[in-house]
């Protein structure tokens, strides 16, 4: 039950619809009272549920079964602005959106990542990408055009979201073509600009991947940096030129323009925040997902993946509701996380554990079982029916 106090009426304001905007803006409504006011902004109507891209991409998801409207928050108590966001003032906690200003007690900032496909000249052209829900539906029916030649899957550039789409989307490629019994005539290959699978995992994450790319027949080249796309030929930094059917790509990713221009960029590219409570330099304004820099004790950043954003999203609602009632505010973010490996055929692997552990993140990965497909299905049910 939310806590009752008689201090004066307070207002957070979340920036961003994604899994972090949308879990913080739920757990805080839970946690306070209805004299304080919970708002969410976001550019786009509808929240849509990124995990399963790749299942619009495979043809067992529609658009409509990863979409809500984020209006649906309303009836819960959240105030709803949809409008571009044009400005932020992380030292007033001022937000402008659709031409006026909000004023925040408390700020969330939770915008995620741009995609910054432009950085490889031709990639948008001669591919298509899975990253988006409009690239997802596009890749379904060219998926299912391919019979015969060469599909290759890109990472555009070592820093993406979510470390395991790129062989995921390979993975369930390759399911597809076997289901449909062409595999025999096309050559799948994934190039990745990083030089090993889910590096920051781990080497035994990264062996395991590795490991399942071999046992499907998928070719593998690590470190392999794609620098220029064009229609049915791919250019890579070490001189090599690749020909292909069907181009399928993860693109390179920056920080919103917004929050780029605002005091919160930091110079890592970023917004910096505390590792435990994402609180950043400015009082009363905290960052979290993807939009963050979270370095880990291995030089790489925490991965940009949607179970953190999650996770950070109910420490900083919790902390910020802790404050409005006059507790303290003991929610840490403790650096665990898991990630599912879809790998076709109704069967997922799973990755966790404790990216903050020293000297090196501590990630367990098990095998691909229906079980662990199954608790994605659960997890997205969740995120779809209990938020929205």
């Amino acid at each position: 039950m939310a806590a009752h106090n008689h201090g004066p009426a307070q207002t957070v304001v979340v920036l961003g619809g994604g899994i972090g905007g949308v879990a913080a803006a739920n757990r805080l409504r839970r946690r306070l009272d209805r004299r304080h006011r919970v708002i969410l902004i976001n550019r786009d109507p509808d929240f849509t549920f990124a995990a399963s891209y790749l299942w619009v991409m495979s043809g067992r998801r529609r658009p409509n079964q990863v979409t809500r409207p984020l209006q649906s928050l309303q009836r819960r108590g959240i105030e709803v602005v949809i409008a571009d966001i044009e400005a932020i003032d992380p030292v007033t906690r001022t937000v402008t959106a659709g031409g006026r200003q909000i004023a925040a007690d408390h700020l969330i900032v939770s915008l995620g990542a741009d995609y910054a496909t432009d950085k490889i000249p031709g990639l948008q052209r001669a591919g298509e990408t899975f990253a988006t829900l409009t690239g997802a539906l596009r890749l379904a029916p060219a998926v299912n055009a391919v019979t015969k030649g060469r599909v290759l899957v890109v990472t555009a550039a070592p820093l993406y979201r979510c470390p395991a789409a790129p062989y995921e989307a390979a993975l369930l490629i390759d399911a597809a073509l076997r289901h449909r019994g062409v595999r025999g005539n096309v050559d799948v290959a994934v190039h990745s600009a990083e030089p090993a699978p889910m590096g920051v995992a781990g080497a035994n994450v990264s062996a395991a991947v590795t490991a399942i790319l071999a046992d499907r027949g998928i070719d593998y080249h690590p470190s392999h940096q794609i620098t220029a796309a064009e229609p049915g030929r791919a250019d890579f930094a070490d001189g090599r030129s690749e020909a292909f059917d069907l181009l399928v790509y993860m693109p390179p990713i920056r920080l919103p323009d917004v929050v780029a221009a605002s005091a919160l960029a930091s110079t890592s590219g970023w917004i910096d925040a505390d590792r435990q409570t994402l609180a950043t330099v400015f009082p009363g304004v905290y960052a979290i997902g993807d939009n963050t820099h979270l370095p880990l004790s291995i030089g790489k950043p925490l991965p940009r993946a949607g179970v953190f954003a999650h996770a950070q999203a109910l420490v900083v609602a919790d902390n910020i509701a802790a404050s409005i009632q006059g507790a303290s505010a003991t929610a840490r973010f403790d650096g665990h996380g898991g990630c599912y490996i879809e790998t076709g055929f109704g069967k997922a692997g799973y990755g966790s554990g404790d990216f903050y552990a020293e000297p090196s993140p501590k990630v367990n990965i098990r095998r691909p079982a229906r079980r662990w497909h199954l608790g994605k299905v659960a997890f997205e049910y969740n995120v779809m029916r209990r938020w929205l």
